[in-house]
Order: structure tokens, then C-alpha cells, then sequence
């Protein structure tokens, strides 16, 4: 499946013009012809003989912007004067910035927000370290941590490239949830030593939301942070693609009049993502899932070299299937693909239980075409924002934490967890639920607000809360 243009390839293009109908009418259709897609004209300047423009337009990728832009180039009575990228132009000097929210306006001002005053602060914190959630930022502040081993389809491409991802990252939490989140990307690819730092600057943050870290490490750092820190830690790749998945999934079976517990699910792609797919849906109840990877199905007995594929064969697959994804999916009502391009075939999907549902999630590349899927499958999803039904993480990590930083919860547990898709899926009224609409939008504002909700109310049932609710009261 190609992929098509977006906003995130576009280009803008300044020209210089001779002042004719016919050039622009040239421009117009060689822009066409290249398959470029004019979003927008603009007028820059104009003087008799020539006029400055600014075209933009959509291209497919950098290889198509460089063949148009040669194609403009050539054309009489057009003068390449500069290319910018949208993109690029969007992340000059970093995308987010930090502002005080008291100013300091007179000698007053800074002996209180500085020496002497603060250090009274200090002492209140040292005679009692809770304190630091009220007098500090540690109260709304998330890290965003990541060592760029595993960064969107990229790869491991190291902390410098990842950090426009995490930029990213805290962005959305600040717009979605008013969390404050800050970057931290962490030039060592040693788990021990990952644990260690984010061990250490721990006393300024109030969360830890691990990103883009590569399977299996980052199932041992987020275990052993959770075990050395009493603030959330949080690996957003695992469980806020879980939630989300589960929230989808929820609302699917209502559109196709099945539970939970009577499904066959079949996963493809057992690393970060897909563990904790799976571990999630059997919290919430389903009981039959075959996990597929690069080997075939995973089978209770067998010695797996990687021990959460060892733990994932004892827990799932009851009947001991074995072989290729098509040797399993016989009868299959759910697929989950968190994995590669086209490994699911329309044969594959035939084969599935009626109505099936099919979550192919693989970005930006789908583990199957959705035009190729449709005539077979009853609800379809996927990562991509042209398609309804997108599995999105930022549906999940600003409300679940906005609601663990609101009551003070120690950890993100399950049940948090569990509460945030339910939360979600929620959000979708049965007036409005579909095939083609079984998640809310990610601007949706009820979602952040429904999620953190939920979420204060699992943490207090289940005692991870350290607020006491009538405190809530003053957030």
C-alpha cells in the first residue's frame, strides 16, 4: 500500500514569476503531473515583469519533493528562489520552551523566589518530603526518557535523533492533559546504567513515561525502576497501546455482539507493544490469545532464549496451536498486529470467525491494506490517521497520567490501567458507535478528563493512592 501525502510531507515553495496566466498555468499543471497536491498559494511580492509566490504543496516523500522541485526548476518563467519543509520549518529551535509562572518584577520578587527566601522552602522539604509535591514542580512533572534505541520505524537511530520525538511527546502532554513534561534523552544503551540516572533525577519529576526503548531492555528497565522508585513509571510503546487497543476492542465486540471471553485472538509481533497487548486483554477477561512472531507461534513447553517469550508461552495459546500465522488464525475473531507491512493476507482473513475484527496497527505501513481488508472485515483499525478507527497512544498517556499525578499515586497498576480503556471506550456513545467509529477522536477534550478520572478511582480502590480524595478538591 503506497503512502499518501500528508501534511507532515509538505513543502513550501517560493517562486519567482513572470507575470503571465499562462506561467502559472504551466506551474499549476506540472505540479499536477508530478503528483504533487497544491494546498495553498500565497502572495509574497509583485512588481510589473514578476511576482513572488509561495506554493504548497504535498508531496509523498523527500525523493518526490526533490524530482518536483527539479521538474519547477526547468520550467521558462520560474525561478526556484528557496524550499522549505513545513516540518523542519515547525522544530527551528526546539518546539517547546519554558516559562515561569510567577514573574519577578522587583528585588522583593527574587528574594523570595531565590536567596534568601527559598531556602526556608528548602528546610519545610527536608523536615518533610512530601512537601516537595506542594512546593515544587515534582507535583505536575512528567520525564520523558528515552535512550533512541527504538524510535518510531526508525530504529535505533541514538538520543540526539530521538529528541524531536520526545519534544513531541511533552507537547501532547501539556495540550491534552496540562501536564508539564520535559525530554531527557539518555546517551547510553546500558540498562543498568539507564536505571541508575533515571533513578537519580527521579527527586524532579512527579512521573516517568519511558519511550521508544528497544524490546526486551525495556521490559527490565521498567521493572526494575518500578521496584526502586514510588512514582509512576509509565513505558507508553507497552501499555499506552494496550489501553488504547483494549478501549477499540471493547467497543468492537459491542458492534459485533461478542464478549470478551469467547474470543480467539491471534497477536503478531511479540516485543513491547504485544506483550502488553496481551497482558491487558487477560486482565480484562479474554481467555484465548496465539501469540505469532518471526518463529510461528508461541508453544507452552518450548525453551525460548528471550524470557518474555518464555513467560508468554506458559500464559497463553490453551491449546497448544503451532506454525505460521495462517496455520493459526482458523477461526480467529481478532487480530492484533503490532509488527511489519502485509504479513496478513485477504486468504488469512477469509479464514477468520464471522465478523471478524482485525486491529493491524503496524505505522505507517499496515500489517494489511484496509481497502484490501474491507470487503472481509466487520471493524477494522489501525495506527493511521486517514483511517478511522486509529489506535492512538495520545488517547492514553495524558489522562492516565493526569490522573496518577492528581492523586499522588505511587504506581500505574493494572486496574489503572483497565480503568483508562474503559474510560476511553466510553467516551464513544452507544448513538454514535460503529464499524467505522469505535474510538473518540485524540481531540476529543471529554478523553483526558474521562481517563484521569478513571484513574483516580481505580488508584484509591486499589491503594496506590497517596492523596486523601477530599484533597482532590484542591486540584
Amino acid at each position: 500500500m503506497a503512502v499518501q501525502p500528508t501534511a507532515g510531507l509538505s513543502l513550501i515553495l517560493r517562486l519567482e514569476l513572470q507575470n503571465s496566466t499562462a506561467t502559472f498555468g504551466r506551474l499549476a499543471s506540472t505540479i499536477g503531473e508530478a503528483g504533487g497536491d497544491i494546498i495553498a498559494v500565497d502572495l509574497i511580492s509583485a512588481g510589473k515583469e514578476t511576482v513572488v509566490r509561495d506554493i504548497t504543496v504535498n508531496v509523498y516523500d523527500q525523493a518526490h519533493g526533490k524530482k518536483l522541485v527539479a521538474a519547477l526548476a526547468a520550467l521558462p518563467g520560474v525561478k526556484v528562489i528557496n524550499v522549505s519543509d513545513r516540518t523542519f520549518l515547525m522544530h527551528l529551535g526546539g518546539k517547546i520552551e519554558v516559562h515561569p509562572r510567577v514573574p519577578v518584577k522587583n528585588r522583593d520578587d527574587l528574594s523570595m523566589v531565590y536567596t534568601p527566601g527559598v531556602a526556608r522552602v528548602c528546610e519545610a522539604i527536608r523536615e518533610d518530603p512530601s512537601k516537595v509535591f506542594q512546593l515544587t514542580i515534582k507535583r505536575n512533572t512528567v520525564a520523558v526518557v528515552s535512550d533512541g534505541t527504538a524510535v518510531l520505524g526508525l530504529g535505533d537511530i541514538g538520543a540526539s535523533a530521538a529528541l524531536p520525538v520526545m519534544e513531541g511527546k511533552a507537547m501532547l502532554f501539556k495540550q491534552f492533559a496540562g501536564v508539564d513534561a520535559f525530554p531527557i534523552c539518555l546517551d547510553s544503551k546500558d540498562p543498568d546504567a539507564i536505571v541508575d540516572i533515571v533513578t537519580s533525577m527521579a527527586p524532579a519529576f512527579g512521573g516517568i513515561n519511558l519511550e521508544d526503548i528497544s524490546s526486551p531492555r525495556c521490559f527490565y528497565i521498567e521493572d526494575r525502576l518500578r521496584e526502586r522508585l514510588d512514582i509512576p513509571v509509565f513505558h507508553d510503546d507497552q501499555h499506552g497501546t494496550a489501553v488504547v487497543l483494549l478501549a477499540g476492542l471493547l467497543n468492537a465486540c459491542k458492534v459485533v455482539g461478542k464478549r470478551l471471553e469467547d474470543l480467539k485472538v491471534v497477536v503478531v509481533g511479540i516485543g513491547a507493544a504485544g506483550v502488553a497487548c496481551t497482558k491487558i486483554l487477560l486482565h480484562a477477561g479474554v481467555r484465548n490469545i496465539i501469540g505469532v512472531d518471526r518463529s510461528g507461534a508461541l508453544v507452552r513447553g518450548e525453551q525460548y532464549v528471550n524470557p518474555v517469550w518464555q513467560w508468554y508461552a506458559e500464559e497463553t495459546n490453551p491449546e497448544g496451536l503451532r506454525g505460521s500465522l495462517s496455520d493459526v488464525i482458523e477461526g480467529a475473531d481478532v487480530f492484533i498486529g503490532v509488527s511489519a507491512p502485509g504479513i496478513l493476507r485477504v486468504e488469512d482473513v477469509k479464514r477468520m470467525a464471522k465478523d471478524p475484527i482485525v486491529f493491524a496497527m503496524a505505522n505507517p505501513v499496515p500489517e494489511i491494506s484496509p481497502e484490501d481488508a474491507e470487503p472481509y472485515v466487520r471493524v477494522m483499525a489501525t495506527g493511521r490517521s486517514d483511517y478511522p478507527n486509529q489506535i492512538n497512544n495520545v488517547l492514553c498517556f495524558p489522562g492516565i497520567f493526569r490522573g496518577a499525578l492528581d492523586c499522588r499515586a505511587r504506581e500505574i497498576n493494572e486496574d489503572m490501567k483497565l480503568a483508562a480503556a474503559e474510560a476511553i471506550a466510553s467516551v464513544v456513545g452507544e448513538d454514535e458507535l460503529s464499524e467505522t467509529y469505535i474510538v473518540p477522536s485524540v481531540f476529543n477534550k471529554k478523553v483526558a478528563k474521562a481517563v484521569s478520572r478513571a484513574v483516580i478511582e481505580a488508584a484509591f480502590r486499589t491503594g496506590v493512592a497517596r492523596r486523601e480524595r477530599r484533597d482532590l478538591l484542591e486540584v
